[in-house]
């Protein structure tokens, strides 16, 4: 295998409570501390350690938004990816418009593996993994926890956490894989790995050169905060409990 693509979203990081702007448009993100998704750091990292097995010999990594995504990308080339893509945007993108421009890029690279993150901490769709191996017409593996290539490197063998126990599909390459928390535990950018990403090359790409449709299925008309919790109360006795949950609560 030569290439293997990831995607890494900007997010708020996640020991950062979250805010929605005085103005219900969207989150605060000024001035708050943002890092790469969680799960994309997983899968990156499930991307180098392929690599470095010498099944593959390169990985690409791609963020989907504006400049201020380069600090994403060099994190990224700073854990030991190659190269990485920035596709200009200037709004925020559905699931759909991320799977489009993933196959468009997809198409011009021609990677034998994606590895994307299950979903992002902001949204939580779950849902661009699924959509781009539809639109490839490749298999797909999510929520992996365990990820093996076989010797030919022609299929993967991956290990999905379910209800109960596991559950193991093998996939023809190439494929998309998204990966799940137990898949791995992400390396830290060493100080020589920071220096060496600063000489990394990130291509910025704009939408018309791809020709990507970006016709939002999903649009965003407000955020608001969720309601404050009630205090609870204290009975006395089972009794009174009783009949609080009978006449006023209504759930007996």
């Amino acid at each position: 295998m030569e290439k293997i693509l990831v995607g890494l979203k900007r997010v708020v990081d996640s020991n950062i409570r979250v805010r929605v702007k005085s103005d219900g448009s969207g989150v605060e993100t000024e001035g708050v501390k943002m890092s790469i998704n969680p799960f994309d750091e997983i899968a990156l990292e499930e991307a180098l350690r392929i690599r470095e097995r010498g099944d593959a010999s390169e990985v690409i990594v791609v963020s989907i938004g504006g400049t201020e995504t380069q600090q994403q990308l060099r994190t990224g080339l700073a854990m030991g990816a190659d190269r990485a893509i920035q596709v200009e945007i200037d709004h925020a993108a559905d699931p759909l418009t991320c799977a489009r421009i993933l196959l468009a890029l997809v198409n011009k690279e021609n990677p034998g593996l994606v590895m994307l993150g299950k979903q992002a901490i902001d949204n939580d769709n779950n849902q661009t993994g699924q959509m781009l191996a539809e639109l490839l017409g490749v298999g797909q593996a999510c929520f992996a926890s365990k990820v093996e290539l076989a010797d030919d490197g022609g299929k993967a063998t991956v290990t999905r956490e379910v209800d109960g126990g596991f559950d193991v599909v093998e996939v023809d390459l190439p494929a998309v894989i998204t990966a799940d928390l137990r898949l791995n535990e992400p390396r830290y950018a060493s100080l020589p790995g920071i220096m060496k990403a600063k000489k990394k090359p990130i291509k910025e790409v704009t939408l018309d050169s791809l020709g990507v449709d970006t016709n939002r299925k999903v649009v965003w008309h407000t955020f608001s905060e969720p309601p404050v919790r009630q205090a609870g109360i204290m009975v006395p006795d089972v009794p009174t409990l009783v009949a609080k949950l009978r006449d006023e609560a209504k759930v007996i």
